[in-house]
């Protein structure tokens, strides 16, 4: 099973961590052992910019690649919620450097993911509203209909490249609001109005 991440995917969060504006998906990968699917997280001792960032994440249903956009639909029938728990201050250094993320990306428990609901529960599968509380306040609130690409873009591009296979998943990005955790937060994410997340921060 493998990760696969789109960065820069909503347009206010490139513009609020300084980012140019991307002409195709941003990819990168968190292994499996980013996984996590417990309700708690402890932060890493070599970071002290720990931030959350909540995303919709896709679970691919079966393998295929070089899948059409047109096809795309008929690779997953589940969507949760996620947090892409990244390291800023490492991540601000390895850019500087024109490094790769994964050190402030892909580390242990990096890669906080709910229980999967089936798209068919879904009201409008074009507009798909998303919130995280971090201690009760509102912190981040997005729609999946102002991705920059949507979900069968990203399945398409991703499939060029990787294989996908039954089980991996796909975080789609994260909007604005992105922000530092500390150590007692309770993040809270929830799929149109109902809370599908929950992550201690020890």
């Amino acid at each position: 099973m493998k990760i696969i991440c789109i960065g820069r995917n909503y347009t206010e969060h490139a513009k609020e961590l300084g980012n140019a504006i991307p002409e195709e998906p941003v990819l990168f990968i968190k292994p499996s052992t980013s996984l996590n699917t417990s309700s708690s997280i402890e932060l890493p001792s070599f970071s002290e910019d720990i931030h959350f960032e909540l995303e919709l994440v896709l679970k691919i249903s079966k393998t295929g690649k070089k899948i059409s956009e047109e096809d795309a639909q008929y690779y997953f029938n589940e969507i949760g919620l996620g947090i892409d728990f990244t390291a800023r201050d490492v991540q601000s250094k390895l850019k500087e450097k024109g490094l790769p993320w994964e050190k402030a990306k892909a580390f242990d428990a990096s890669a906080a993911v709910s229980d999967f609901v089936s798209l068919n529960e879904l009201k409008n599968k074009q507009e798909i509203q998303f919130e995280l509380h971090q201690n009760e306040e509102l912190k981040q609130a997005g729609n999946s209909k102002n991705m920059l690409f949507n979900f069968h873009q990203i399945i398409a591009h991703a499939s060029q490249y990787f294989t996908l296979e039954k089980g991996d998943l796909i975080f789609t990005g994260t909007p604005k609001g992105v922000g530092k955790v500390n150590s007692g937060d309770v993040l809270i994410g929830s799929l149109e109005g109902k809370k599908l997340l929950e992550v201690n921060v020890k």
